[in-house]
């Protein structure tokens, strides 16, 4: 069993998981920094000073914090506008890359003899030319 999980841990999937999973969890404090510390300060100043953390409604002893699901609303469609942007960056440059190859892989590469058959050929087809 020990076995089993090396082999496990240590595939490339598994670790790129890991690194993905650790980097997202930075990127969505930066995202939660940027919208908590930017975005929802100046959006509240657009419409008038309103703190979005601070809106709730009291029903009862209970208090509805709707102002922070707004705010986490928001958090969530920047992260996601994010993650698009990223992806569609990664697919651009993918597609790149695949084009190179596939040019690379069409352009014949000419044998030392059938490049000096062609200059033959180009010789002949210049004398022709010229007569």
């Amino acid at each position: 069993m020990w076995n089993e999980f090396k082999k496990f841990a240590v595939r490339g999937n598994v670790i790129d998981l890991a690194v993905g999973v650790i980097i997202g969890g930075a990127f969505g404090k930066i995202v939660s920094s940027l919208v908590n510390d930017i975005i929802m300060p100046l959006v509240g100043l657009i419409l008038g000073g309103i703190n979005f953390s601070d809106l709730s409604w009291k029903v009862g002893k209970a208090e509805v914090k709707y102002g922070a699901f707004i705010q986490t609303v928001v958090d969530f469609l920047i992260i996601a506008f994010s993650i698009f942007l990223f992806v569609k960056l990664i697919n651009t440059l993918y597609e790149r890359v695949k084009k190179q190859e596939e040019v690379k892989e069409t352009a014949p590469t000419l044998t030392k003899e059938e490049e000096l058959l062609t200059e033959i050929r180009d010789l002949l087809k210049q004398q022709r030319e010229t007569l």
